[in-house]
């Protein structure tokens, strides 16, 4: 997953610190660059390089970035590798002016798209897909940008969340079936695009609504309008949005993140209870289902491991190497809750198994009696091509084993994992999900190539 954020201010002020501070409420979503482009007075200005947004961005380089529409972008990358390059937002300049893109998603034909452009001569400078779209909406731009745009989304198949900003106008489009968030806030009379609510929050502008899928919005003079530019489909939102990628605090589609998880965990501990003295979580995604599963079971909840906040997370590091050192230097035991007791530490999921083995064996190296493993999802057992780093099946340590197997791979004295029938029930809907990776029956069907 990536997030994106878009500011349209009607009121000519500059955008780059809200910018800013909305990208650093978006950091969990991509750690490996981030960027932020804006309109200056007809002309694109960016900035972008690899790391985190405090270490890209000081006040220097902030207050060069001066305009009243900007886009902004954190990256944790599904296609193209980590490097400069391939940071966003993408900014091109063509026969018909300039445009800047950020993107969140993955498209299931980009090859396809690539290899036909290329064959036609088009000349690529990175690896990502959001450089396919940007020469879709080029080809077809020749007086209307919406109607590009509109003609490029139907050439597309995947999932998205666009935002694009032209001289004049901020855009967004999300893909028919709502794979990927993208809402609506105000601030003042400024408009503002982003993936997901909590950045709303922080910088004080009010929540408006969601784009709805297959929908573009188009904010020009201040003023917003609504295109369709797909049909809707199903709703199909992204699973892991819940369960793992949306911050607690953020609403998706109008649920709170918050609720939905802690429900999850009370559904875990109906299906899956044990006898023990203490409730953990492996934090931070962990932690509102384990509140949920201790209010269930009835077993108090408290820290077991603390968290070390300046390390990211694991999961979304590029490489094996770098998880299993995050591990390492991201987590500790707190011994005095841990010692001789029977711990039932809750996380949000198990994917290739390398963070929860360390867990389990931190927690039993610190004294822990027992060590009993609760997850709130179901196993990962099915690669995903719409957006999360998972595309073998090889990576995923539930595809080619069964629990008991997983169990005594990470070390643990059981292991249980919620159904996904317990955790749609806990989710709010059984119709409004893609469940891809658990299912393997997906909304969009990879190409072959």
């Amino acid at each position: 997953m990536c997030g994106v954020i878009g500011i349209y201010s009607k009121d000519k002020r500059d955008i780059s610190n809200i910018m800013y501070y909305g990208l650093y409420a978006l950091q969990h979503r991509g750690q490996e660059s981030t960027g932020i482009a804006v309109n200056n007075n007809g002309y694109i200005d960016y900035y972008k390089d690899l790391g985190l947004v405090h270490e890209v961005f000081d006040k220097e380089r902030l207050n060069r970035l001066r305009g009243n529409i900007g886009i902004g972008h954190v990256r944790y990358g599904t296609s193209g590798d980590d490097s400069t390059i391939n940071a966003e937002p993408l900014v091109v300049g063509y026969k018909q002016g300039a445009l800047a893109l950020a993107y969140d998603g993955s498209l299931v034909n980009f090859l396809e798209l690539r290899d036909k452009m290329e064959d036609a001569g088009v000349i690529f400078q990175s690896s990502i897909d959001t450089e396919v779209i940007a020469n879709l909406i080029a080809r077809y731009h020749k007086d209307d940008i919406e109607q590009a745009i509109i003609k490029a989304v139907k050439d597309i198949k995947g999932s998205y969340a666009l935002v694009t900003m032209t001289n004049d106008r901020l855009i967004g489009v999300r893909d028919p079936y709502g794979i990927k968030p993208l809402c609506i806030g105000k601030l003042g009379n400024d408009y503002i695009l982003s993936s997901e609510t909590c950045a709303f929050d922080t910088i004080g502008a009010e929540f408006i609504r969601d784009v709805e899928p297959g929908e573009m919005v188009v904010i020009i003079d201040g003023e917003i309008k609504s295109v369709r530019t797909k049909k809707a489909e199903d709703k199909s939102i992204c699973l892991f949005e819940i369960i793992y990628f949306a911050r607690p605090d953020s609403k998706l589609d109008g649920k709170s993140i918050y609720l939905l998880r802690r429900e999850a965990g009370r559904s875990l501990a109906k299906e899956c209870p044990v006898e023990g003295d203490i409730v953990i979580s492996a934090p931070d995604s962990g932690t509102v289902a384990a509140i949920g599963y201790a209010e269930e079971s009835g077993i108090p909840y408290d820290e077991g491991l603390i968290k070390n906040r300046y390390v990211g997370r694991t999961f979304i590091q590029p490489t094996q190497e770098l998880r299993e050192q995050g591990v390492k230097i991201k987590l500790n035991v707190l011994k005095e809750n841990i010692e001789g007791k029977r711990v039932i530490i809750v996380d949000d999921s198990i994917v290739r198994g390398t963070t929860m083995k360390r867990i389990v064996e931190m927690l039993k190296n610190a004294g822990a009696k027992e060590v009993h493993v609760r997850i709130s999802a179901p196993p990962v057992t099915y690669p995903c091509h719409l957006g999360i780093d998972t595309p073998r099946r090889k990576n995923l340590i539930a595809a080619e084993n069964t629990t008991e197997a997983i169990k005594k791979m990470i070390g643990a004295d059981s292991l249980c994992f919620l159904s996904l029938e317990g955790l749609l029930e806990a989710a709010g809907g059984k119709d409004i999900y893609c469940t891809g990776c658990f299912s393997g029956d997906y909304p969009v069907e990879k190409d072959n190539k």
